[in-house]
């Protein structure tokens, strides 16, 4: 009877020798891992303060072991633009936030709305705001657009020709506002209120572009459209012609 009853007390105390140990531990962990300082890097849709609320909100929001584990490489479904975050612990109370957008190859316009895709011409975000760096695509016939799928185009073909233009603009730091696709399968890129005819691409496309940080810093404050339909690397010719 005396045994049953000590084996019971022993397993209470030990229950209860567990629990301290546990609580312990959590207590050192919430006051050792208190988050001070935060970096983030790779941000371009929004800006810092906007990250870490999102990712330092609700419970043990601001304990930096348990936001690393919840963020270890995590996709993200419930914030646009933004296709997987990471944290890091660089110290106890101190982490980095490492953001991952998703690749944008442009936006079309539709119904009031922009249409975001990426390289391969899938929806993959809308919103009513326009996101700097991303050129409008105009020149695209479709009737349709739907989050998640491709745009319904033609010819898809012309999404190999955007991901070119913009990764040689991207390749001279170049910020285009806005690419045309004419019928003729030719391109004017926009540069503010400088036009830029380049015409079909993969005709010396990449000479044309290399020269265009030197003429657009000519050409600051004016307006008007660069023709450099005929130059053909150190052949041919350009002129400019004001509106």
């Amino acid at each position: 009877m005396h045994s049953g009853k000590r084996k019971i007390i022993i397993k209470i105390l030990a229950a209860a020798a567990v629990f301290t140990v546990l609580a312990a531990g959590a207590f050192y962990v919430i006051q050792t891992h208190t988050i001070q300082t935060v970096y983030v890097e790779g941000n371009v849709h929004y800006t810092e303060d906007e990250i870490k609320s999102f990712v330092m909100e609700g419970f043990l929001g601001n304990n930096s072991l348990y936001l690393s584990l919840k963020y270890k490489n995590r996709g993200v479904e419930d914030i646009p633009f933004v296709d997987v975050m990471d944290v890091s612990i660089l110290s106890p109370d101190t982490i980095k936030i490492t953001v991952y957008e998703k690749a944008l190859a442009g936006y079309v316009k539709y119904l009031d709305t922009y249409m975001y895709f990426d390289k391969d011409g899938y929806v993959v975000e809308s919103s009513s705001v326009k996101t700097q760096g991303v050129p409008q695509i105009t020149g695209l016939d479709f009737d349709h657009v739907v989050l998640g799928e491709p745009l319904p185009v033609e010819d898809d073909g012309v999404f190999a020709n955007i991901l070119e233009i913009t990764q040689l603009l991207n390749k001279y730091e170049l910020s285009a506002d806005k690419i045309y696709f004419h019928s003729a399968d030719e391109v004017t890129i926009y540069f503010g209120d400088v036009k830029v005819s380049v015409g079909k691409t993969g005709e010396s496309l990449e000479d044309k572009i290399m020269l265009l940080p030197n003429f657009l810093q000519q050409l600051e404050g004016k307006s008007g459209t660069l023709q450099m339909e005929n130059f053909d690397g150190g052949n041919g010719q350009f002129t400019f012609k004001p509106d």
